[in-house]
């Protein structure tokens, strides 16, 4: 299955996190199948690649409940 998750990046107490695509029984750091955005809690900038969201979303793959927030707050998805 499909999941589109958190990958984390950056330095001790600055996180930032791509998002992307992975099957769901790999580590959380492991290669993605493909990057569609990044999320920097800090600043709390949101980047994403909407028209491939939507493509991977409708191909069935399930958010975790930070991307899915993150989602709802780009109106990508609703509540």
């Amino acid at each position: 299955m499909l999941k589109m998750r958190l990958k984390r990046g950056g330095k001790k107490r600055q996180p930032h996190y791509r998002i992307v695509i992975m099957e769901s029984t790999s580590a959380r750091d492991s290669r993605a199948i493909q990057e569609l955005g990044f999320y920097n809690p800090i600043s709390k900038e949101v980047k994403l690649d909407v028209p491939n969201v939507v493509k991977y979303l409708k191909f069935g793959a399930q958010p975790t409940e930070t991307v899915k927030n993150l989602l709802v707050k780009a109106k990508v998805l609703e509540a």
